[in-house]
């Protein structure tokens, strides 16, 4: 399969010229197997130019098949899915995989396509789409390609994934606080405290195994590093990590190569050429078994049987 990023900062897109190299598009990552439909990652404004390249293949006939799988709804993960060309082409098929449990997943996405918000409703659109309500932990099939799900520690709870396709395993985690200091769930913690009862570490260290077992051998490991150590002492409530928990995860589920994902907005290229080199040489010193990228726009990872 090949692994390409179309959209890698967090919170809001930044074009510019610090942002070039890396881009500025928020997240959006493709996963295409080897024989198959293509397999979307999150709907940020990365999604638009994805869009516009797929129309150069069968979606521009209205003959193309496309999922998409949310890891949660906050704006900077859905913006991009008014600008998804497919979606405009009749005969085209779109299926959507999120979480949702207390307002049906349809409505949810419609309301962003909705006056005042946009001019095209989401029924006004060509092409087919289907909408799935998944829970963490379930395990589904798009075409040969087996996805399992895992619940990340951030406000409105956000979900990871894991694709197995073509004898290779991709994992995209992304948004996620560590699993040591607060519990984030479905409402925004204003004044958070770092005081964990014994139910709320268990609950941590559950969400914790989980996510690594997700991980467990991944060829690939995508991960939220949105903040630097002290970034994070400012915002622990945010639903974000650093590199370091991004290592510790890899360390432990035996992964072969990590992927720093989710750049802060008001990260430069030169800033993030500097965390990845500080954190390729952290993994020099700890004999590390695993290669490490930061993922830019047009990144292109090939895995298993290409």
């Amino acid at each position: 399969m090949k692994v390409r990023f179309w959209g890698v900062r967090g919170s809001i897109p930044v074009p510019g010229r610090a942002t070039n190299r890396y881009g500025g598009n928020t997240s959006c990552v493709e996963v295409r197997p080897r024989s198959g439909s293509p397999i979307i990652i999150d709907a940020g404004t990365g999604i638009r130019r994805l869009g516009k390249s797929l129309m150069d293949e069968a979606f521009g006939e209205g003959k193309g098949s496309a999922a998409i799988l949310i890891s949660h709804t906050h704006w900077d993960h859905v913006q991009g899915l008014p600008f998804f060309s497919p979606l405009y082409r009749a005969g085209n098929q779109v299926e959507i995989f999120a979480r949702q449990r207390d307002l049906h997943l349809e409505a949810v996405f419609s309301q962003q396509h909705d006056a005042p918000y946009f001019p095209v409703p989401l029924s006004a659109m060509h092409a087919r789409t289907g909408f799935h309500e998944i829970i963490e932990g379930s395990t589904f099939q798009i075409g040969d390609a087996q996805v399992t799900s895992a619940r990340l520690n951030h406000p409105w709870i956000a979900l990871a994934y894991r694709i197995e396709v073509d004898g290779a395993s991709v994992v995209y985690c992304a948004d996620t606080a560590p699993f040591t200091d607060l519990l984030l769930g479905q409402e925004f913690v204003h004044s958070p405290t770092m005081e964990l009862t014994p139910a709320i570490r268990a609950e941590l260290a559950a969400m914790r195994a989980g996510v690594v077992a997700l991980a467990r051998n991944a060829d690939l490991l995508i991960y939220d590093t949105q903040f630097t150590p002290a970034e994070y002492t400012v915002r622990p409530h945010w639903g974000h990590s650093r590199p370091d928990d991004a290592l510790e995860i890899a360390r432990e589920a035996k992964v072969k190569q990590v992927a720093l994902f989710h750049h802060a907005p008001m990260r430069s290229d030169d800033e993030n050429d500097l965390i990845l080199a500080q954190y390729r040489q952290v993994v020099i010193d700890a004999h590390d078994p695993f290669t490490i990228v930061s993922a830019y726009e047009g990144l292109e990872i090939m895995l298993g049987d290409t």
